[in-house]
């Protein structure tokens, strides 16, 4: 498995991965309808295209040749010290197999003048808080629009220093 960047070529694939991955983990907590409309909304072609070209950020996929197995999104605030880690998902067959930490390494190493990784996730998520937490974040706060603004969707903010 390899981390490079993303490219329109593969966002057709990113949209299905971003699609199972969040039927797996979220079907339970929001229901299969919302999650659709989310999915629908967050995760368009549209919205994954505008995140190849967006300045001081970085589009991930892990490749292993024939599939890609996880994605990775993150952008630098505008004195590049924090770093948003918007999106880290890795596809259910393939988590608890180094995916995911290969992804968050090479975030990581996109941003030499970052001193600070923060991200948003759903508090009943206990697979992804316990990876964070794993990996050297800690919780730092909480907001009730995740994602986008008025989401209306609460999340748990945790941060990790970097540098």
């Amino acid at each position: 498995m390899f981390v490079r960047m993303a490219s329109e070529r593969d966002l057709e694939t990113i949209k299905a991965l971003l699609a199972d991955t969040w039927h797996a983990t979220y079907d339970a907590i929001y229901g299969v309808e919302r999650v659709d409309e989310i999915t629908a909304e967050w995760h368009s072609l549209a919205s994954l295209k505008a995140r190849l070209t967006r300045p001081n950020s970085e589009f991930l996929v892990a490749d292993d040749g024939k599939t890609i197995a996880g994605m990775a999104f993150a952008a630098a605030s505008g004195d590049a010290k924090t770093v948003m880690l918007h999106q880290l998902y890795v596809l259910p067959r393939h988590q608890r197999a180094g995916v995911g930490r290969l992804l968050l390494d090479e975030i990581e190493q996109c941003f030499p003048e970052a001193r600070m990784l923060r991200l948003e996730v759903e508090e009943a998520n206990a697979g992804a808080i316990a990876f964070y937490e794993a990996n050297g974040f800690a919780h730092a706060g909480a907001t009730a629009n995740c994602g986008a603004d008025q989401s209306g969707i609460p999340a748990l903010i945790f941060e990790k220093k970097l540098g």
